[in-house]
C-alpha cells in the first residue's frame, strides 16, 4: 500500500480512536494519580523552564511507554551518558507511573529531561520535534508511532527501535494488517532485537534484515550493582512492622491478574500445614486493583494488609478474628517489584495461571530465585524456552499443579537454589546488551531516505 494512503487513513482514524478512548484514559489516570500534572505536554505545550531544558542541539530522544519500558530506557540513558558525557537526553513516557519513575531515577542527571509523550497527531509531534531537535529517535520495544516516525525521518533524524520484543499476539496482529504495518516498519533505520529468531520475525514485518542487529535483551542485562539494596531493606522493614516474624520464608506472587491472588492464596493455606513459617506476599500487576484483591482474599477467608492502606479497613472476613489468622501482604505500590523479588524464597509469575501471555519471569531469576510459571507464557516464549532447556525454571501445565511444584521447592532449599543458579546462567548471554545497544544507536546512520 502506498505510504501516503497509509498515513492519510491513520490520521483520519486516530482522532476518532482518541475520542473513544479518552474516558478510559481519564479513569486510569485518576486511579494511578498524576493525571493533571503536565497534562498539556501531551498536546505539545511546555512550561518555559522545560522549553529551556529542551533547547539544545545534541539531544537524543528516547520514548518508553510505562514502568517496564522505562526501566529499559534508564539503562540506555546511563550507558549513553557514560559513552557520550555531556550530551542531552529527552526521555518521554506515556503513563503517569512511568513518568514518576523516570523523573525520580533521573533527578540527579542534569542533562536528562523527562516529558510526557505527545499524542501522535501530526501537528503535535511536528511541534515537539521542532523543539527537541533530536539527533536520534530511540523507541523502546514495539512502540512505533507513525506520525512521530515519519516526521522524524523527514527532518533527517534516524529512528532506532531497541529491545524490540515481539509477542506472538503482536506479531499476528501486525501480520493481519501486513500492507499497512510494512509501510510503517520499513521506515525504521535500525532495530535491536534480543534473539537471532527475532531477525526473521521483524524482517517479515517489513524491516530489511540488514538493519536488524542481535544485541541481546537490555531488560535482562543485570549486574550485582543493580541490586536495589535500600529498597529491599525498606520493604523488609515494612513486612516486619506489619507483623511478619523475622526469618519467615516468603512466597511471592508477582504481577498477578484477576483471580490469581485467591488461587495462590488457597495453595498457600495448604502449604502452611507443612511450612508454618511461610508468608504470602502479593504484588498485583496493577496497584489500583488492591481493593478487588482484598475482596477476593476475603471471599476465601483470608485477611489482607496493604502497603498503602485502603480507604476502608483491610480487615478480614465477617466473624473472623483478624488477629488470629496470618495476613496476606498486598504490595499496592508501583516501581518496587524488582526489589520484592530479592526478598522471596519462591516466586509465582502472574498472568500465567488464569490470564494469557504471562508476565516477565526474568527479574526474579536475575535475583537468583526459584520461579514457577503457569502454562500461559506466550509473550515470553523465547526466554521461557531458554530457561526450561537449562533447568532454570519450573513450568506447570495447569493451576492444579501449583501446590506440588511449590511443595518440592520449599522442601528442598538446595534444589531451589540450584534452580535459581541455572536460571542466572541462562541469562548470561544478555550481559553487555545495554552497551551493544548504545554502540549500535551511536554508530553513524545515513540520513533517512524515502523508502516505500
Amino acid at each position: 500500500m502506498n505510504r501516503l494512503i497509509v498515513h492519510l487513513l491513520y490520521n483520519l482514524l486516530l482522532p476518532v480512536l482518541l475520542v473513544a478512548g479518552f474516558p478510559r484514559f481519564v479513569i486510569k489516570g485518576l486511579q494511578r494519580g498524576g493525571l493533571a500534572r503536565n497534562f498539556w505536554q501531551r498536546l505539545g505545550f511546555f512550561r518555559p523552564e522545560t522549553r529551556d531544558r529542551l533547547d539544545r542541539d545534541d539531544n537524543i530522544w528516547i520514548h518508553a511507554v510505562s514502568v517496564g519500558e522505562v526501566l529499559v530506557a534508564l539503562k540506555i540513558v546511563d550507558e549513553w551518558l557514560r559513552q557520550h558525557p555531556g550530551t542531552g537526553v529527552v526521555l518521554s513516557t506515556t503513563t503517569t507511573t512511568g513518568f514518576a519513575l523516570a523523573e525520580e531515577k533521573t533527578a540527579d542527571q542534569a542533562g536528562v529531561t523527562v516529558i510526557h509523550n505527545p499524542v501522535d497527531l501530526p501537528w503535535v509531534t511536528a511541534g515537539v520535534l521542532r523543539l527537541v531537535r533530536p539527533t536520534r529517535l530511540i523507541l523502546v520495544e514495539a512502540e512505533v508511532w507513525p506520525n512521530l516516525v515519519r516526521q522524524a525521518r523527514a527532518r533527517g533524524v534516524p529512528v532506532v527501535l531497541v529491545n524490540a520484543r515481539l509477542s506472538d499476539r503482536s506479531e499476528r496482529r501486525f501480520r493481519s494488517f501486513g500492507s499497512v504495518t510494512r509501510v510503517i516498519f520499513s521506515q525504521l533505520d535500525r532495530v535491536c532485537v534480543p534473539y537471532q529468531a527475532d531477525v526473521a520475525r521483524w524482517a517479515g514485518l517489513g524491516v530489511p534484515a540488514g538493519r536488524i542487529a542481535v544485541t541481546g535483551s537490555v531488560k535482562f542485562d543485570e549486574t550485582l550493582q543493580d541490586r536495589p539494596a535500600e529498597q529491599i531493606e525498606a520493604l523488609r522493614n515494612w513486612l516486619e512492622s506489619a507483623g511478619m516474624a523475622p526469618g519467615s520464608r516468603i512466597l511471592l506472587a508477582g504481577s498477578t491478574h484477576a483471580g490469581e491472588e485467591a488461587l495462590i492464596g488457597r495453595v498457600w493455606t495448604e502449604l502452611r500445614r507443612s511450612f508454618p513459617d511461610l508468608v504470602y506476599v502479593v504484588v498485583p500487576r496493577h496497584a489500583e486493583r488492591a481493593a478487588a484483591v482484598v475482596a477476593d482474599l476475603r471471599q476465601i477467608g483470608l485477611r489482607a494488609v496493604c502497603k498503602v492502606p485502603l480507604s476502608q479497613s483491610d480487615g478480614g472476613p465477617a466473624g473472623v478474628n483478624a488477629d488470629a489468622s496470618p495476613p496476606v501482604y498486598v504490595a499496592n505500590t508501583t516501581g518496587e517489584l524488582r526489589a520484592w523479588f530479592y526478598l522471596a524464597d519462591a516466586v509465582v509469575i502472574g498472568k500465567s495461571l488464569l490470564g494469557h501471555g504471562g508476565q516477565n519471569p526474568v527479574e526474579p531469576i536475575v535475583a537468583g530465585k526459584p520461579v514457577v510459571v503457569g502454562p500461559n507464557m506466550e509473550n515470553f516464549r523465547p526466554i521461557v524456552a531458554d530457561l526450561l532447556a537449562c533447568g532454570g525454571l519450573v513450568q506447570i501445565d495447569g493451576p492444579e499443579k501449583l501446590r506440588g511444584a511449590l511443595q518440592a521447592l520449599l522442601a528442598d532449599p538446595a534444589a531451589a537454589a540450584d534452580l535459581g543458579r541455572r536460571g542466572q546462567e541462562a541469562l548470561d548471554r544478555h550481559r553487555g546488551a545495554t552497551r551493544r545497544t548504545v554502540e549500535w544507536i551511536a554508530h553513524p546512520i545515513e540520513a533517512p531516505a524515502d523508502r516505500e
